[in-house]
């Protein structure tokens, strides 16, 4: 005896999946560190060349703040714990852009 395949019916449904969301590491303007430090944390953790290093120290100088770095949540802790290492004020979240 042989039986043919069943086919299965799939229902329509609108199949959209949310992915988590890319999250953001943010560097905060403070009274206390110089614009060159801010320049030489991003240069050496980041290996950023001077001039993006530069032209994120003066967006967190004229901004009050900065977006340096994009990745998974997991990166961003990592990232915003090497900024406090280094003395700097930073947070992370979820990038909605």
């Amino acid at each position: 005896m042989t039986t043919a395949p069943t086919e299965l019916e799939r229902p329509e449904v609108d199949e959209t999946v949310a992915t988590d969301v890319p999250w953001i590491t943010i560097v905060w303007n403070d009274p206390v560190n110089l614009m060159s430090y801010v320049t030489y944390v991003f240069m050496t953790y980041f290996h950023y060349p001077r001039e993006k290093a530069e032209t994120l120290m003066m967006q967190v100088h004229q901004d009050g703040r900065a977006v340096v770095s994009a990745g998974s949540r997991d990166e961003m802790e990592r990232d915003v714990a090497a900024m406090h290492s280094y003395g700097l004020w930073a947070t992370l979240a979820k990038d909605d852009s």
